[in-house]
């Protein structure tokens, strides 16, 4: 997804979209790809980085690191001190980056446990997703359904946004138990 997002910024610069600030248009490709940028698109080109030397800076979407390529990285580069990770955006209980952001000494990983040595940075309030007053004004355009299912997000967070689009817009909004179903007509 990060990198179709990427694509979209690279198609606006081609095309000179006037919705771009125009010291980034003066600086083309560059400015989104400096050299000696990579966009690792294959699982082959993301191994690949494994076998890299040297000082780098390994962006990857998995922020949760529950699961996907990054945890390849993660594995590589938790054991040693010189390193550091950036855990950006929200760390959600229960997920291997809120085990970092909490301090945790080891993490578990390919059914073995790795040592955490790598410096560990959390950035929590850089998210990419809504706040309960943006969700609420997205909802204000939406015809009222009969029923709102939350359930996405920390457990007293979802309550609250709960009552709060009760109170605000008079739906009937639920936070299902995990693993609850939920017949949808």
């Amino acid at each position: 997804m990060a990198l179709a997002a990427l694509d979209v910024y690279r198609d606006a610069l081609r095309e000179h979209s006037a919705e771009l600030r125009p010291e980034i248009l003066a600086r083309g490709e560059g400015a989104l790809s400096p050299e000696p940028f990579l966009a690792a698109r294959t699982v082959q080109e993301s191994i690949d980085i494994n076998s890299t030397h040297g000082p780098a800076v390994i962006v990857s979407s998995a922020g949760m690191a529950t699961g996907g390529r990054v945890l390849h990285h993660l594995h590589r580069l938790l054991p040693d001190p010189r390193n550091a990770v950036v855990v950006v955006g929200f760390a959600a209980a229960g997920t291997r980056a809120r085990d970092l952001v909490d301090g945790a000494r080891t993490l578990k990983m390919f059914g073995e446990y790795v040592p955490v040595r790598a410096e560990i940075a959390d950035v929590p309030h850089f998210s990419a997703h809504a706040d309960a007053g943006q969700i609420i004004d997205w909802l204000r355009g939406a015809p009222p359904p009969r029923t709102t299912y939350l359930v996405h997000g920390e457990p007293t967070a979802s309550e609250a946004l709960r009552d709060r689009i009760d109170r605000e817009l008079g739906w009937t909004a639920v936070v299902p138990r995990s693993g609850e179903a939920v017949l949808v007509r």
